[in-house]
């Protein structure tokens, strides 16, 4: 199958690589002034060893695919979307939060776009290869299975945890009411996980994060259970930070809305108090203006 990878960054370069070590057809759709300077093989330090991937790289996605993979950043997504010419038969978003499943099928229809999410620690050192320093866990909307189960075989073998979930709000608010708390608190407090779970301020912040947002998921219609992800956290690596913290110390643009945003808006919506997301959401916007 031929596959076009909308966003080259971390999670885009993962899949291009994985999707492409595995013998898919891979297009890496890049900015126009890095097309002429981008390699023609990828490559992806693993846990397990080093992979490569040869793929094509264009400015456009004007050939057929297809499936198109997008990893942008949420903030990302409207302009990215102006750099596809022929939408492929199927389109699967890999971007945090929910908010952009609507605004994709606004655009393209219901019945193309095939929700998914992925939880990996991954970097792009240069532009071609990557690492990742994590599991990679894959869940995907099960109206995606019957285009996408054998391929989703394959990234298992390659060491991918993969799944497909019956429900969309479950699969969209299971990631984000583990992402989004972490996600503020690390930013907030500039450190990484196991400091925060050793700090009992910091954890506290946390563990009432991870409450608000699960309690606005219920009432959104997800499958939502604080303690589950609460007892996620010290299972995981814990030198990892949040990629926003990351982007915080770098100077770059923040997720904050696309990560944060559905949790204070379904506090509104669903008259659930949402105090804890809104103080560290508030204390970001300061750190953000302080480096202004």
């Amino acid at each position: 199958m031929k596959h076009a990878i909308l966003g080259a960054g971390a999670v885009g370069g993962l899949m291009g690589t994985a999707l492409g070590s595995v013998g898919e057809s891979v297009s890496v759709i890049v900015r126009p002034e890095q097309v002429a300077l981008y390699p023609g093989t990828l490559s992806l330090e693993t846990l397990s060893g080093r992979i490569t991937a040869r793929a094509k790289v264009a400015a456009r996605v004007e050939q057929p695919a297809d499936v198109l993979w997008i990893a942008t950043k949420t903030y990302q997504l409207a302009d990215a979307l102006s750099l596809i010419d022929v939408a492929p038969p199927t389109i699967v978003p890999l971007l945090n939060g929910v908010d952009h499943v609507a605004a994709l099928r606004a655009r393209f229809g219901d019945d193309p776009v095939v929700p998914a999410t992925i939880a990996v620690e991954a970097e792009r050192t240069a532009p071609g290869p990557f690492v990742h320093r994590s599991s990679v866990r894959l869940s995907v909307a099960a109206s995606g299975e019957p285009m996408l189960k054998g391929i989703v075989a394959r990234l298992d073998e390659l060491g991918f945890q993969c799944q497909f979930i019956a429900s969309e709000p479950t699969l969209l608010w299971s990631k984000l009411c583990f992402l989004a708390p972490f996600a503020l608190v690390c930013s907030a407090s500039g450190k990484n996980l196991g400091e925060i779970l050793a700090d009992r301020g910091w954890k506290d912040n946390l563990h009432a994060g991870v409450v608000e947002a699960s309690t606005v998921a219920i009432k959104a219609g997800a499958q939502g259970d604080a303690a589950k992800v609460l007892a996620i956290y010290p299972g995981a690596p814990q030198t990892v930070r949040a990629s926003m913290a990351k982007d915080l110390a770098a100077g770059r643009p923040l997720e904050l809305d696309g990560i944060a945003g559905p949790i204070l808006r379904g506090g509104v919506r669903y008259s659930v108090p949402v105090p804890t997301t809104a103080t560290l959401v508030a204390k970001v916007e300061s750190l953000v203006a302080q480096r202004a």
